[in-house]
């Protein structure tokens, strides 16, 4: 997983405080066991995650508090997992945190980043005390499995964290078809595109690193965004629905930003789109800084940054595209936890979906923009809010690109402005599109009213 430096940690909080009521992980959760255990026996995603005759010998991980010498262990084996308390001698590898750490991850609804273990892990900003400890590989290994007992054994404790409500609708209003675009880096690609909405103002959106247009569905097909705007989401190429590009090869996907700005102008251009608001997330709320800086060519009138930051720079890991781990179990996996934990389950799963159905490589391909890729700490000063205006929105959940770093990246863009989501994490626009269509409506208003 990326990694920032280590923090220096004192002995006392690398082994954590023993009169701590979280001290003994077992023992604190004692009354939940029995009932996580039976919980594990019928659990029809854990079933889905373990059943397999390539599972052909059980593989014990453990659970525990920093400094501590019990732990929870969980045996995985084709079809099932066992869990009990004992010492982390059998474990292959074991996930450890502070004592608080873990009582926070244990309310019902947890603050960010207490909401998955990766959140606690850390990525730019590493928490002190977390450490797993073992084969790493393994780690990597069994995420999927790790992650649904965690969620077991956190609902068997405290309850399952109350979910947002969601309509469900009956009819679909998005029409998709192909088109060709040439990027100044990729060439010639075939790429799938999607329209709704009858408004006047014009919008682009753009997915994140390693996924397609399908996170943007749910706003795609709000009555409230079809009446302001028409509005446009495609595929990058050899994502999603869209064809591989001049010169690709399987596994040798790699995105920076004049390919990723190549392609936004491109489609820009072939739609006939007049001055269209840029919006995404992620890798796509970076991008967004760059149209902002490069507006002119691009033909764009505004942007929205979805937790977007002018520079990101963090150790790289290469879990996503490795021979010896399954990307279709780990990169969905890794990315889960950046979400609300009380978005609705479905569109969680959707991420998890798209993430899955990615191909080889391009996950880790458009990192490579992401990660140190993109420097705009010396741009954003230059960016003309009047021709441009830029409005950053960024999930509180979100413990990849926070809040605070979004902030910091608008306090450099004159005129620019920044709100804090709540409620949503690192893909709003697929967790919770009702609520998100409420602070992009608000952008959209400020881009109208400000652009000269």
């Amino acid at each position: 997983m990326p990694r920032a430096k280590k923090q220096k940690t004192s002995p006392d909080m690398q082994n954590g405080d023993s009169t701590h009521p979280w001290a003994d992980l077992p023992a604190a959760l004692s009354e939940a066991l029995d009932k996580a255990n039976k919980v594990a026996e019928d659990d029809g995603q854990l079933k889905a995650f373990t059943t397999s005759n390539a599972i052909d010998a059980p593989a014990t991980f453990g659970i525990k508090s920093s400094g501590a010498p019990n732990a929870v262990l969980v045996t995985v084996s084709n079809g099932k997992a066992d869990i009990k308390t004992g010492s982390t001698d059998e474990a292959l590898f074991t996930l450890s945190a502070l004592p608080e750490q873990w009582q926070e991850f244990m309310k019902q609804t947890p603050v960010a980043p207490y909401q998955s273990y990766w959140g606690m892990f850390g990525m730019n900003i590493k928490q002190a005390g977390i450490e797993v400890q073992g084969d790493q590989n393994a780690f990597a290994h069994w995420t999927h499995v790790w992650r649904r007992i965690l969620e077991i054994l956190h609902d068997a404790y405290a309850g399952p964290t109350p979910e947002d409500d969601q309509p469900e609708p009956d009819e679909d209003h998005i029409v998709g078809r192909y088109t060709y675009i040439t990027s100044p880096v990729w060439g010639k690609c075939k790429v799938f595109y999607e329209q709704a909405g009858e408004g006047e103002q014009e919008i682009v959106f753009l997915h994140t690193a390693g996924s397609d247009a399908r996170q943007y569905h749910g706003v795609l097909n709000d009555e409230r965004m079809r009446q302001k705007c028409r509005m446009n989401a495609f595929d990058l190429p050899a994502h999603g629905r869209s064809f591989p590009y001049e010169g690709y090869w399987p596994g040798m996907h790699t995105n920076t930003e004049d390919s990723y700005v190549g392609c936004i102008t491109a489609l820009i251009k072939k739609l006939n789109l007049n001055k269209p608001i840029v919006c995404g997330a992620s890798m796509a709320g970076q991008i967004c800084l760059a149209v902002a800086a490069r507006a002119e060519e691009v033909g764009a009138g505004g942007t929205i940054p979805l937790q977007g930051s002018d520079y990101l720079n963090m150790e790289r890991q290469w879990y996503d595209r490795s021979p010896y781990v399954n990307q279709a179990l780990f990169n969905p996996e890794w990315i889960y936890g950046m979400m609300s934990p009380t978005a609705p389950l479905k569109n969680r799963q959707l991420i998890w979906h798209l993430y899955s159905a990615q191909a080889y490589g391009i996950f880790h391909g458009d990192l490579d923009f992401y990660f140190g890729g993109w420097d705009g700490r010396e741009r954003m000063k230059g960016i003309d809010t009047g021709k441009c205006p830029v409005y950053m929105l960024t999930g509180e959940y979100d413990w990849s690109n926070t809040p605070a770093m979004s902030q910091a990246t608008c306090d450099k863009i004159p005129g620019g402005k920044h709100q804090a989501m709540k409620g949503l994490g690192h893909f709003p626009a697929t967790e919770n599109p009702k609520v998100f269509v409420g602070y992009l409506l608000e952008a959209i208003d400020h881009i109208q009213k400000t652009r000269t």
